[in-house]
This record gives C-alpha cells, structure tokens and sequence, in this order.
C-alpha cells in the first residue's frame, strides 16, 4: 500500500506503509489493500467526533485577564456551548471513488469534509489520508481586488501547481469557467463579479489540477444546466485518472449524476453508507415524512 498520512487526536502525523494502516495511538484495517487488482483505500475515518465549542459572552468574562486565567487554572469558561458536530463516524473511501454526502442542513457534512482536510482537529477518534486532500467550498477565498487572471495564477500556486503548469492550462480553466462568455470578465476584479461567477472560477481552478482526494462543498449547485454537465464530467475524468471525489450537495440529481456512493449524516452520525439509488431512495422518504 502507498504511504499513509496518519492524523491522530493530538495533531502527530506519521508514515507507515504496510498493508494495514497504523497510528500513534490505535490502528485502522485495511484487508484487502494489496493483491492484484486490490481496491486502494484514499481516506479512512474511524470513530471519528468532531466537537466545536463556542464561547459565552457577559459578566466581564470576555476579557483578556480572565482568559489568561483560565488558561492558567485550566476552567472551562461559564457559559461555553459544545456543538457535537460530528459523531463517531467511520467509513473507507477507495481511489476512483466519487461519494455524495447528504442530509438535513447542520447535520455534519461540511465538518466532516474540513475533517478530512486536516483544517478541524479531532475530538476523538482518527482520520488518515493516502495523498493530500483538497478541499474546494464554494466560498474558499480568492482576492476580491484582485483579477480573475490574477486569483488564477495564486489559486493554482496555492495547490502546488508550478508557474508554466498554471500558464499551460490557463485558458482550460477560463474556457471551463464560462466567466468570459459574456464579456472580459477575466481581466475584472473579482469583486465585479456575482456569487455564481467567482464560485465556478473557483471549480475551474481546482479542477485543472488532478487530485489524489477532492472534496466539493456545494459547488454544483451554483451556476446554469450547462455549467453543472461540464463539472460533472469533469468529476467522471477526476475519478478515471485515480483520484477519490467527495461531493456535498442538496441537490440530489446532481449525486445521481456524479457518484455511484452516497454517505448520508443526520445530526452528526452516519445513518446510511451504501449505493447512491440505495441511499437516496431512502433519504427521501425520510426527508417527505419531515
């Protein structure tokens, strides 16, 4: 098996390359990870929680001398919420893979993503990764000031693409975007632009890029018909060329269309992993009893 980016609950990563997959404090199986024509596991998730906690405000609590005292005696502050986001979810996603991820608004999805993407520690439980994941969300930032030519170019250094990379493949990606259809949009602030331009320059940014774990929040949703076939495709060319595709979306023709498994989260726990018709049958007969 490749080497295996292993995250635990205290932020320590490792290598390990072995047929299982091994962490600093527990380990994740992987039968059948080798042998001939063996599925590839991408990402691993085991019993993972994701807990936010959110700071109450009032009575002076809010000042710095008190938070330093906090952290020097080690109190939870009064008034502290804990949002457990996500619970105990596990599951073994595998290269050539595209997943939908579904379900009720707040039930976890985008948390879990961000999870797998390392920008959320783990309450408990583990994430491991076999190449880096991206995350593309349909408000992940580009400069407002700056053009569209310009966010281009620093969107692609920002994924690890080289100069001569990003200028080979620069007009694939405004072509791809549609932004320039209807005037010369590209060399315009970004800032000129509507939320449904800057989020398809955005997938056009992270699609010219193959990657080994590509995570979508939403993104489909933004745009017309004709845009919403071009990503879909180039989802399917994403998963011919090895990578794993996660797809968040309420839209669920959009996950019929794209992937052939669907993880479906309600209030934190994985209800349902199986075959998207499966799933989504299902899911909308609990969403019409709602």
């Amino acid at each position: 098996m490749a080497d295996v980016t292993v995250t635990d609950t205290t932020g320590a990563t490792g290598r390990n390359t072995a047929t299982g997959v091994s962490g600093t404090t527990g380990t994740a199986g992987t039968a059948g990870a080798t042998g001939v024509g063996a599925r590839i596991p991408t990402v691993i998730a085991d019993e993972l929680h994701i807990v936010y906690r959110v700071n109450g405000g009032g009575g002076g609590r809010g000042s710095a001398t008190a938070a330093l005292n906090r952290i020097i005696k080690r109190t939870k502050p009064a008034g502290m919420r804990e949002v457990h986001a996500v619970r105990g979810v596990s599951f073994t996603a595998y290269r050539g893979e595209a997943i939908g991820l579904i379900g009720s608004n707040g039930s976890g999805k985008s948390t879990l993503l961000r999870a797998i993407a390392g920008l959320l520690p783990a309450e408990r439980g583990k994430v491991y990764t076999d190449g880096q994941p991206s995350l593309l969300g349909v408000n992940a930032a580009l400069m407002n000031d700056l053009t569209g030519e310009r966010n281009v170019m620093l969107g692609g250094l920002a994924m690890g693409m080289t100069r001569e990379q990003i200028r080979e493949r620069y007009q694939s990606i405004v072509d791809f975007s549609g932004i320039n259809e209807k005037g010369d949009f590209i060399t315009l602030p970004m800032r000129t632009y509507s939320s449904g331009m800057g989020a398809r320059l955005r997938f056009s940014i992270a699609a010219a890029k193959d990657h080994d774990v590509l995570m979508i929040d939403e993104a489909l949703a933004t745009g017309d018909r004709k845009f919403q076939k071009r990503s879909e495709a180039r989802i399917r060319e994403l998963r011919k060329e090895a990578g794993t595709v996660f797809l968040v979306s309420h839209n669920n023709k959009s996950i019929r269309d794209t992937c052939d498994r669907v993880l479906w989260l309600e209030h934190g726990v994985l209800r349902m992993d199986g075959p998207t018709d499966e799933v989504l049958k299902e899911y909308e007969k609990f969403t019409k009893k709602g």
